[in-house]
């Protein structure tokens, strides 16, 4: 948003503070922008940098691993709960040296979240076209994050799961289901042909949301049976996600090494919902690494035509 205002608007609009008027600049960002326009570091970053002055670069195994990944398999624009637009989140992408960014807006059955109507989603797929001719050779690979049903079907319908390229099915409701009646809810959404990955499968926020009172309450796993989740995952060809978004790192460590043990294949995506957290997919490289994951079985790790091809002949 400030990129696209030249030297004199940025000047009146910090003069007569009204950065705060323009969409996306809350007061923190707003300041934030005068500090650094006047050639000084940011409050606000400077907190940062002391807080986590002990981070060390990433180990060179989990580099090595992060290296090989060529996309991201699961992100979020305006378009639903994300903060930014399609070409923003796009770029980051490819400013990270992604050769793919696959955009997976929420289905409608997640009010909360904006979810796309089919008639939203089309025009979506629209969008991206138009903006693919512009970034070529980088590719926004179309998509959706479909909400799982209480029945396992999925939030949308099978015409606009056929036109996209990648589709994660998530669990978003009723996360304290009865085992059984979890499990066969996710086997129902892992055998559909539609369905290319099954997102953060427990569902859990290892850091909770902040309430309203100002604490935070993690929120715990669904149960489910996860050895038959994951035989199914395998013999669907369903890769399981590995969410790399700080609060959710999922799965846990002991259902990840379980699903290497029986075979299944994985996509370290970050479910980012702003450019920035693009970036996250060091986290998820940490967690393949620990448990084993061998590369060649993370599906992100292909070419996209290779991916895709995958994906088309899996189903």
């Amino acid at each position: 948003m400030i990129d696209g205002l030249d030297d004199a608007e940025l000047d009146r609009r910090i003069r007569t503070r009204t950065l705060t008027d323009l969409k996306g600049i809350g007061p923190k960002t707003g300041t934030a922008i005068v500090q650094a326009h006047r050639g000084e570091v940011p409050e606000y970053l400077a907190g940062l940098e002391e807080k986590h002055a002990e981070l060390v670069p990433l180990a060179d195994d989990v580099a090595g691993f992060r290296a090989l990944l060529r996309g991201d398999l699961h992100s979020h624009s305006d378009w639903s709960d994300g903060g930014s637009p399609i070409r923003e989140m796009a770029e980051a992408a490819r400013g990270l040296g992604h050769e793919y960014l696959a955009l997976t807006d929420h289905s409608p059955r997640l009010t909360v979240a904006n979810g796309l109507t089919a008639a939203r989603l089309e025009r979506q797929l629209d969008v991206v076209a138009e903006l693919n001719e512009e970034l070529a050779p980088f590719r926004i690979l179309t998509g959706i994050e479909c909400d799982i049903n209480l029945d396992g079907t999925l939030d949308q319908t099978d015409e606009l799961l056929e036109r996209v390229d990648v589709v994660v099915a998530s669990v978003h409701s009723d996360l304290r289901a009865e085992r059984t009646v979890m499990t066969e809810r996710m086997l129902a959404a892992v055998a559909n042909p539609y369905t290319d990955v099954l997102g953060h499968c427990t569902g859990r926020l290892v850091i909770g949301r902040t309430q309203r009172n100002g604490t935070q309450r993690p929120r715990p796993e669904s149960d489910f049976d996860a050895e038959a989740v994951f035989r199914a995952c395998v013999e669907h060809g369903t890769a399981v996600e590995i969410n790399s978004r700080p609060e959710r790192l999922d799965p846990p460590l002991r259902l990840l090494s379980l699903a290497v043990e029986l075979g299944c294949e994985f996509a370290i995506d970050t479910d980012a919902h702003a450019p920035g957290q693009l970036d996250w997919q060091s986290n998820g490289c940490e967690r393949a690494v620990e448990t084993g994951v061998p590369a060649e079985r993370v599906i992100n790790t292909r070419p996209a035509e290779e991916l895709l091809e995958r994906i088309r002949t899996s189903g």
